[in-house]
């Protein structure tokens, strides 16, 4: 299993953005040049997070970008549903596509396990403990 570059950069968007919101808004361009990532890029990133309610977006001279709430009140898991589209490892774990064998699928609640394991921690951490983690 693998973690899309959108969402790992995702969270190192929000976790720069967390730990510079006493700026007040904070431009895509500042965030690109800590991060090392192409504005370009960026905007593609966080299309779905703003989409999902987690950023406030002004746009013009004054504009940039805010968390839509407390990094304390933000999960991890918020984040990445928002920039992989769910958390469901699989299509039939999301209700997307039907299996003839979902009924008695011993496989399925091998990944059901997983995923449930995964969104736990997930949802267990917050942007604020992540953020600030170096700084306790």
């Amino acid at each position: 299993m693998k973690i899309s570059t959108k969402t790992r950069y995702g969270l190192r968007f929000m976790i720069d953005l967390a730990q510079h919101q006493g700026e007040g808004r904070v431009t895509l361009k500042d965030i690109a040049e800590r991060q090392g990532i192409s504005k370009k890029y960026l905007e593609q990133v966080v299309a779905p997070l703003t989409d999902a309610g987690l950023l406030s977006v002004t746009r013009g001279n004054q504009g940039g970008y805010r968390l839509s709430r407390d990094a304390e009140a933000i999960s991890l898991a918020d984040i990445v549903a928002a920039s992989e589209d769910g958390l469901a490892l699989l299509d039939c774990m999301a209700g997307l596509a039907s299996c003839e064998r979902a009924e008695g699928c011993a496989s399925r609640r091998v990944w059901g396990g997983l995923q449930d394991a995964m969104r736990g921690y997930l949802e267990g951490q917050t942007l604020a403990s992540i953020a600030f983690a170096s700084k306790l």
